[in-house]
């Protein structure tokens, strides 16, 4: 290959890119280490905890989300792809019989929503679902 300057500026810009993705933090580790410090280091199992998330979103600035979770004290919901994991934490007391919630969460990209259960009980329950965000409405 010869070395002219357009080669050199495709190069150079390869490997620009190559050090830039390297750099970036790995956001699903990020959620693993919340999740961690919630659970602390406890397994997570599956169970009646239920999160309701659209498959497509159009808007990634309201996704609606809502959660079921019978005999849970707390439920913590994730989104993987976000910079800063930990979206929302819902505690539930002892007046709250149906121990469920509904919000809007802001998605950066098409990424998992992960909800975390802790139950009465002590124990954990992980539910997950992915959302496709959308720009524009325009699918895909």
């Amino acid at each position: 290959m010869e070395l002219t300057r357009r080669n050199m500026l495709t190069m150079g810009s390869a490997a620009l890119a190559a050090y830039g993705l390297g750099a970036l933090p790995a956001f699903a580790s990020l959620t693993d280490d919340e999740i961690a410090k919630i659970t602390g280091g406890a397994e997570t199992a599956a169970g009646e905890l239920t999160i309701t998330a659209p498959e497509i979103a159009e808007n990634g600035n309201t996704v609606p989300i809502s959660i079921s979770a019978p005999g849970a004290v707390m439920v913590a919901i994730f989104a993987e792809g976000n910079p800063v994991p930990n979206v929302a934490t819902f505690n539930f007391g002892p007046l709250n019989p149906t121990r469920s919630a509904s919000t809007r969460i802001r998605l950066a990209t098409t990424q998992n929503v992960v909800a975390i259960a802790k139950m009465e009980d002590g124990s954990f329950q992980r539910a997950s679902a992915e959302v496709k965000v959308t720009i524009g409405g325009c699918g895909g």
